[in-house]
C-alpha cells in the first residue's frame, strides 16, 4: 500500500500558539515515517502559513522553525483537488493530501474556522466537524447542549464584555446575588485555561471579568464546585469510547495555564481516586455530551467530582485537547492500552471514516 499524505498544521494566531507547537512537536516524533509521508505546515503568529522544510521537530516550541532553510510558503487551497500548494519563487508545488491532523488550539484552530476550509477542500481531517468544533468552543453554547442533554453541570451566567464599561457594578451585584464566593470567571471562547480566574471577593470579581474580556465578548461566570478534577478521552465517530479516568491535581488553586504548561506543581493520577462505579459514570457522561454535540475522532471530557459526595459535574469538553509529551489525552489512552503512535494511526483513520 503507498503511504499516506498527512499534512499536520500547526501554530495559529491564538492565544494558544505556544502550547500547539509542543503539541505538533510531540504528534510529528510519534507520526510512522514508515506509513506516512509528512507535510509539517506552520502558521505563525501573524498568520503567514509555512512548510517547513525540516525534520527536527524540536525546533518547533522555540520558533526557530520559521526560519528554516528550505522553508515555503504554503497554503491550502478551498478548490477541491487542489491540496497543498507551497511557493518556490514563481513555481507552485502542488502536493495532494490524503488526511490533514490539525494540531491547532483556540481560535481559528478547533472554533470550526479551519475545518470549514478543510470541508471546502475535500480533505479529511482528524476531530469533530465544522458545527461540533464551533458549538463547543463556545463555552456558554455547550452549557446549552448539556442542559438539554441532562448532562449535570455547574450554575452559570453569561456576562458580556461590551457592557463592563457602563453597567460593571449592575452585573457585579447579579453576579453576587447569583452566586457565593468564590467563583470561576473564564472567557467563553479560551482553552489551556487562558483567561481564567477565580475570584474571592467583588474587587478580584472585578479584575477577572476585565482580564477575560481581552480575549473574548462572552464571558462565563461560574459556581464553584469543591471537587477533584476529573478527565477522560474519548475517541470514535459512530460508536465512541471513552478511556480510563485520569485526576488532576493541580497543586495550585486551580488547574491554570501555569500549573498546566509552566510549572512542575500539578500530578496526574491514572486511573483517578474515585470509586468505579463513579468512574463509570464519568465515562458514560462523556460520551453523552459528546455525542450531544456531534464529535467525530476525539475529544477530551473534564468533570469535577465533589467531595462530599462523589456528584459528578460537567465542567468542560475540548475538541483538540493537548498531545504535549505530558498532555491527558494520550496518557489516558496509553493507560487503556493504546499508546501514543497507534493512537494517531487510529485518529487518521477515523478522520478518512468520517
Amino acid at each position: 500500500m503507498r503511504k499516506l499524505n498527512v499534512c499536520v498544521l500547526f501554530g495559529g494566531i491564538s492565544p494558544e500558539h505556544d502550547v500547539s507547537l509542543r503539541s505538533a512537536e510531540s504528534v510529528l516524533n510519534n507520526l510512522n515515517k514508515e506509513q506516512y509521508n509528512i507535510f509539517p505546515v506552520g502558521i505563525t503568529k501573524d498568520g503567514d502559513w509555512i512548510l517547513f522544510a525540516g525534520t527536527d521537530y524540536s525546533l518547533l516550541p522555540s520558533g526557530q522553525w520559521q526560519e528554516y532553510p528550505g522553508n515555503r510558503r504554503a497554503a491550502i487551497s478551498p478548490i477541491r483537488g487542489q491540496g497543498l500548494l507551497s511557493f518556490e519563487g514563481d513555481n507552485v508545488v502542488r502536493e495532494l493530501i490524503d488526511v490533514v491532523f490539525p494540531v491547532l488550539h483556540g481560535e481559528n484552530g478547533e472554533d470550526g474556522t479551519v475545518q470549514g476550509l478543510l470541508q471546502l477542500a475535500g480533505i479529511p481531517y482528524v476531530g469533530p466537524h465544522v458545527a461540533a468544533s464551533a458549538v463547543a468552543m463556545d463555552k456558554t453554547l455547550t452549557k446549552l447542549v448539556a442542559d438539554q442533554a441532562g448532562v449535570p453541570q455547574a450554575s452559570w451566567m453569561l456576562v458580556r464584555n461590551s457592557e463592563l464599561q457602563n453597567r460593571m457594578d449592575v452585573i457585579l451585584d447579579g453576579l453576587e446575588q447569583k452566586f457565593a464566593y468564590p467563583v470561576f470567571i473564564k472567557p467563553a471562547g479560551t482553552g489551556s485555561s487562558v483567561g481564567v480566574s477565580k475570584a474571592n471577593d467583588r474587587e478580584a470579581l472585578r479584575e477577572a471579568l476585565l482580564q477575560a474580556g481581552i480575549y473574548d465578548e462572552k464571558i462565563l461566570v461560574e459556581e464553584f464546585i469543591d471537587g477533584r478534577e476529573v478527565e477522560v478521552a474519548v475517541m470514535g465517530n459512530d460508536s465512541p469510547a471513552a478511556s480510563v479516568c485520569g485526576e488532576i491535581d493541580s497543586g495550585a488553586e486551580f488547574y491554570d495555564y501555569n500549573a498546566k504548561y509552566i510549572t512542575d506543581t500539578s500530578v496526574a493520577y491514572i486511573p483517578a481516586r474515585i470509586p468505579e462505579d463513579i468512574a463509570e459514570q464519568v465515562r458514560e457522561l462523556a460520551v453523552k455530551i459528546y455525542s450531544a454535540l456531534g464529535c467525530r475522532g476525539l475529544s477530551r471530557v473534564d468533570f469535577f467530582v465533589t467531595f462530599a459526595d462523589n456528584r459528578v459535574v460537567f465542567n468542560e469538553i475540548n475538541t483538540l485537547p493537548g498531545f504535549t509529551s505530558i498532555s491527558m489525552y494520550p496518557k489516558l489512552f496509553a493507560a487503556s492500552g493504546i499508546p501514543y503512535d497507534r493512537l494517531l494511526d487510529e485518529l487518521l483513520k477515523l478522520a478518512l471514516e468520517a
